[in-house]
């Protein structure tokens, strides 16, 4: 087995942790089935830093005001980005198995990813590896993917997830990556 960083280590421990604690609420959900709910992630909004008296602020005011506006506390995901723990199930079991090098459930796992759409940052040939993420329902391997960058294929620079068999795709974020 490939030894893993303290930082992949870490990402590895908390998808696992996620896995688990999403079986366990599922047990739950089976046992005690409640009415589903739709949620909607919001984007957090700015906050800015209340005015000290209530008078009609000069432009310059207004100019230092905006430069003393501050992000609210959910980091804000640029376009494009997820989180790792908020990717579907099976994308985080597919990242798990990215990390551990294996073993993959499908053949083409860890082919080279060319890259002819040309969304990805251009790299080396050989540099982006793709592998599936299976589709529940589907009777082939479905149109999600995670594409992972890097010199090691078990600790990857960066990777993304496809829901769409690589019409768009979305940087993943963990903890050791920065928006």
């Amino acid at each position: 087995m490939i030894p893993l960083t303290s930082s992949r280590l870490i990402t590895v421990a908390l998808l696992v942790f996620s896995l688990f604690a999403l079986s366990t609420c599922e047990e739950k959900q089976t046992k005690d089935p409640a009415p589903q709910q739709s949620v909607t992630t919001v984007p957090a909004q700015e906050e800015t830093v209340p005015a000290q008296e209530e008078t009609v602020p000069t432009e310059e005011e207004t100019v230092l005001a905006q430069e003393e506006t501050v992000p609210a506390q959910e980091t804000v995901l640029q376009e494009g980005t997820v989180y790792a723990q908020q990717l579907p199930h099976e994308a985080q079991q597919t990242l798990v198995l990215i990390y551990q090098n294996g073993p993959f459930p499908y053949d083409r796992d860890g082919i080279i990813f060319g890259n002819r759409e040309k969304l990805l940052p251009m790299e080396r040939n050989g540099y982006y590896r793709e592998y599936t993420v299976p589709t529940p329902g589907a009777k082939d391997r479905g149109a999600r993917r995670i594409v992972c960058g890097g010199e090691k294929p078990s600790d990857p620079d960066r990777c993304y997830y496809t829901a769409d068999h690589y019409l768009s795709f979305q940087f993943i974020l963990d903890e050791t990556t920065k928006p």
